[in-house]
């Protein structure tokens, strides 16, 4: 617990560092220019779609005629960009932790590892492409479980579980292999990961919570259709920074952990054996002899 809240202060406090917050900028500047892009060339598309798949379910038709009696206007102007945003923000949060993963992460747990962990060897325990391959891996796996699990999201505690735990596993699975994966060798790694699992997925579900906030904000129709241009760069650079804490977070615990290891690993180690004394080593003197004689 102690090395849980040390590791979270500290994270915080490197968010404020220079360069922490030049690094979070340029995964924004990739990633409004992703969503800009998709939405000039598939928006229209993607309502148009959601909006005649609402029209196509006769079982809601009744709704659709109650709903239009209670408010001015059709309900369905309003639900359908709202469900294509709803359906895009997991995706948009999966394509950020990649590049996190991919281009932050590294840089800093580097950033961790040169002010607080100097004399940690490094043993190269995984490489970059190894990273990217398993975070590509894991990303699809997260998503296959986001989107096997949505219609699970109707049922209104699970909406605000589900999502979270997923995000969670999927953070704590690729930062921990990141900030370990330049100084711990390969047993190392798998044996602090199974040793500290339930801290490090502890970090992975509060980061996963924290990344959910935004989603409040986007959860209003009437101020995302005003300040569209301002909510959609401003909740990607949140999750970023959102990640870039977890990232740091992570880096400080498992670096602190591989320490604390091979602490541990130098005292159980039984001691060098002794150089021979003076006495056993120097030869042994004749008997003397009397030089008198009875």
């Amino acid at each position: 617990m102690r090395l849980l809240a040390d590791s979270c202060w500290r994270a915080a406090a490197y968010c404020l560092h220079p360069r922490v917050i030049l690094l979070s900028l340029l995964p924004l500047a990739v990633m409004v220019a992703l969503s800009a892009g998709l939405a000039y060339f598939y928006w229209e598309s993607a309502v148009a779609w959601t909006r005649g798949a609402l029209d196509a379910w006769p079982l809601l038709a009744g709704l659709w005629n109650w709903l239009q009696q209670l408010f001015v206007g059709d309900v369905r102007n309003l639900l359908a960009p709202l469900i294509v945003l709803l359906a895009a923000t997991p995706v948009l949060v999966m394509v950020s932790l990649v590049v996190v993963a991919a281009f932050m992460a590294p840089a800093l747990t580097r950033l961790v590892a040169q002010r607080r962990f100097a004399a940690l060897e490094k043993k190269h325990g995984a490489g970059a492409a190894a990273s990217i391959v398993r975070s590509v891996a894991l990303t699809f796996a997260a998503v296959l479980a986001l989107l096997v699990s949505v219609p699970l999201w109707l049922v209104p505690p699970l909406v605000l579980v589900l999502p979270p735990l997923i995000w969670g596993w999927l953070t704590y699975q690729v930062m921990s292999f990141d900030a370990l994966a330049e100084h711990a060798s390969g047993a190392e790694r798998r044996l602090l990961m199974r040793r500290h699992k339930l801290p490090l997925l502890t970090i992975g579900i509060l980061c996963g919570y924290l990344g959910a906030a935004p989603s409040l904000v986007w959860a209003s129709g009437l101020v995302f259709a005003a300040a569209f241009f301002v909510l959609i760069p401003l909740a990607v650079w949140i999750y970023t920074l959102v990640f870039a804490f977890s990232a740091l977070w992570f880096a400080h615990y498992a670096l602190e952990a591989l320490a604390q290891l091979r602490r541990e690993t130098t005292a159980a180690e039984p001691p060098p054996p002794l150089p021979p004394t003076d006495a056993a080593a120097a030869p042994a003197l004749p008997p003397s002899t009397s030089s008198f004689s009875a």
